[in-house]
């Protein structure tokens, strides 16, 4: 996805483009519901993609996180200090977000690798949006209840830990579509690869786990991945799971 754009990609869902990075947005009448929140650099281009669907940040229901980078939590201060949108995630997650522990590729595992190709220059757009600044959210919040969430869209949270131990993905059944986070993303500004693929394991904190949790993903009766990072991907999930394996 390109910054600042927004894509309806099936009926009232929709995927939004920050710092090379994505959020997803549900609709349902006048209320939304927001799943990840870009950087902090992003939270101006964040609150434009909701008034984009002729909506206003206070017509968020509920924030849904599927993990505590800090490129994924930017936004989630602003609209709960702002507008008093409540914030929800996995109950191993609430820790990492609240910043008990941190659980993320460091500076320096960075710099190591800023040699290689498209690295370096995204390493310098992710400071300006704001890779080096300390974000706690200590409004964050363990899921309400099991199963779908009562939120606008009906997410189903999927345990898929491993790129962080709290890591979930939505399931999106009325839509046919999953928003996997990191679990599974579809392109990177640092990869080569197009499609569905992993990140690179210095950015996961337990590669074998994450690996191990995509069944969970691929079991789901899902057509459509919204990954948290690269485009839309339309066909089976257990095939874009199987795609990913396959190229490492």
């Amino acid at each position: 996805m390109r910054r600042h754009e927004v894509t309806e990609v099936t009926k009232d869902v929709f995927c939004a483009g920050g710092t090379d990075v994505n959020w997803i947005l549900l609709r349902e009448g006048t209320d939304l519901t927001l799943i990840d929140s870009g950087w902090i650099g992003d939270v101006a281009v964040l609150e434009a993609s909701i008034r984009s669907l002729g909506r206003r940040p206070e017509d968020v229901r509920g924030v849904l996180l599927t993990h505590a980078h800090v490129d994924h939590v930017g936004g989630l201060n602003h609209l709960h200090d702002t507008y008093g949108v409540p914030v929800y995630m996995n109950p191993r997650e609430v820790p990492h977000a609240r910043r008990e522990h941190l659980e993320q590729a460091t500076a320096m595992d960075v710099a190591r690798r800023s040699w290689r190709p498209n690295v370096f220059a995204w390493g310098l757009r992710i400071a300006r949006a704001g890779a080096f600044t300390h974000v706690a959210v200590e409004h964050a919040r363990p899921f309400p209840g099991d199963g779908p969430l009562d939120l606008p869209g009906r997410p189903v949270p999927v345990a898929c830990h491993g790129h962080t131990s709290g890591h979930s993905a939505y399931h999106l059944p009325a839509a046919g579509a999953v928003a996997t986070g990191d679990a599974l993303i579809t392109g990177h500004a640092i990869s080569r690869l197009t499609g569905p693929q992993l990140l690179p394991a210095y950015f996961t904190h337990a590669p074998g786990e994450a690996r191990a949790s995509l069944d969970a993903v691929a079991a789901l009766d899902a057509d459509i991945v919204l990954p948290g990072h690269g485009r839309p991907w339309h066909g089976a999930v257990a095939d874009a799971v199987a795609a990913a394996r396959a190229a490492g």
